[in-house]
């Protein structure tokens, strides 16, 4: 709904409920991409596509084919308010796993709860107030899930006898302590308090939970949901360390994986640093038709699955992933690196990250996960990764390391190991570190 100005062209962010991409809308978004800007897309580490080098003159028309293939926001098409369509956009930001729906040994199928969290927000009026960078997250249970990400609130499946309860957090990820505990049935009603309590205390600096809770006290917080009426926190009495879900194998993002008795799954890939042409999109969607279900599902490791491949029909379609040019296996080096949009596409960054991650994974240590950020934003990169390039200027990069990957622990990118790199000698300190055993 909103195209925002880059150095190469508009910037158009497609936000995708759950991550789910079927056939025809990947068709219309690469047809789009094609029409009106470069034909080059972008996945994101929160699940979404953006479209790079929107032509100057038409953005109205790209909106208006994006609307008109129903990619944008539930209720809205092109006769609708401009700014009334960009905040029903903006209220999207759930992010699911992307085996939401798939896995049969999750706690719970969280794909209708996003749609329904979804719909009461956008049916509140007042929620057009939240940042378009307020982001709630759902974890079912699924085995592959992006835990790193901090959320302003998030939702996390367990069993509690026969039934299923919500943990709650704010202003963390799913692998932390929550605050308290929702029944399913009352999630929504809960969050929809919880919003309006947030815009309560929240001043025009603060858009994030974390802004309000560093002003006001947790307690003070859930207070004032409660005046909201329907807000029924039940207390969570689990110990930390029994709640603490470990983060999932980052070997599942990649390559066949069975999840059913009769070996049916889903095949993983990687478009390289996460950039994907409009060309390439048909096929993938000519693909989920042919061996899957018709669907893609977008991973907030810039990266996407095929759902519901058959047993027999997954090297096939391993063998056309690579075909087209993606990263199937967790031993290729470019399965490891993650790199902004860089000095070609960004004003504000100091280097092209993305050619010098390509320099870089010729040269890359085994078992090794690094960001390259071309400034202090870390737009790439929502979690903590274990090492991170920062670009000081062109071609030159400080080396930084973290021990902890928690999101809101230490300073940002951890402890400076060395300044002003070159990527090959960057490439001989990275093999001289101990190896990380966080997972990126």
């Amino acid at each position: 709904m909103r195209v925002v100005a880059a150095r190469d062209g508009g910037l158009c962010r497609i936000r995708l409920p759950g991550g789910v991409l079927s056939a025809a809308h990947s068709r219309a978004l690469a047809d789009a991409a094609r029409a009106h800007a470069s034909g080059v897309l972008e996945l994101t580490n929160r699940a979404n596509v953006q479209i790079r080098g929107v032509r100057a003159g038409e953005e109205a028309a790209l909106s208006a084919m994006l609307i008109g293939a129903g990619l944008g926001p539930a209720g809205i098409d092109a006769a609708s308010p401009v700014e009334r369509a960009c905040a029903a956009d903006e209220l999207r930001n759930v992010m699911l796993s992307p085996l939401a729906g798939l896995d049969p040994n999750a706690a719970s199928d969280t794909t209708a709860l996003a749609q329904a969290l979804i719909d009461m927000m956008q049916r509140e009026p007042r929620f057009a107030a939240l940042s378009p960078k307020f982001a709630l997250q759902l974890d079912g249970g699924e085995r592959l899930a992006m835990l790193e990400h901090p959320h302003d609130i998030w939702l996390a499946a367990r069993k509690h006898g026969a039934t299923v309860r919500f943990v709650l957090g704010l202003a963390g990820c799913p692998s932390e302590p929550p605050v308290g505990a929702l029944a399913v049935e009352d999630v929504c009603t809960s969050i929809r308090a919880l919003l309006h309590a947030f815009l309560d205390l929240a001043n025009a600096n603060a858009t994030r939970m974390r802004d309000v809770l560093a002003a006001h006290s947790l307690e003070a917080l859930l207070q004032r949901a409660r005046e909201h009426g329907e807000f029924a926190l039940m207390r969570d009495d689990t110990p930390s360390h029994a709640w603490r879900r470990a983060t999932s194998d980052a070997r599942l993002r990649l390559g066949a994986h069975a999840l059913h008795a009769d070996g049916s799954g889903y095949v993983g890939a990687q478009p390289v640093l996460g950039r994907i042409d409009s060309n390439t999109l048909h096929a993938l969607a000519d693909l989920a038709v042919e061996h899957g279900d018709a669907t893609l599902c977008v991973t907030p490791w810039q990266g996407l699955l095929l759902p519901n491949v058959a047993g027999h029909a997954m090297p096939a379609t391993l063998e056309r992933l690579r075909a087209l040019g993606l990263v199937c296996a967790n031993a290729d080096p470019l399965a490891r690196l993650v790199a902004c949009t860089g000095s070609t596409g960004c004003a504000k960054s100091r280097a092209d990250t993305k050619a010098d991650a390509l320099r870089l994974a010729t040269l890359l240590p085994d078992d090794t996960e690094v960001h390259l950020s071309g400034c202090e934003r870390s737009c790439a990169a929502a979690h903590r990764a274990p090492f991170t390039l920062l670009a000081s200027a062109p071609e030159r990069y400080d080396l930084y390391r973290r021990e902890d990957s928690k999101a809101g622990l230490g300073p940002r990118f951890g402890q400076l190991l060395a300044p002003n790199l070159t990527i090959e000698a960057a490439a001989l300190a990275l093999a001289q570190q101990p190896r990380s055993t966080h997972d990126v």
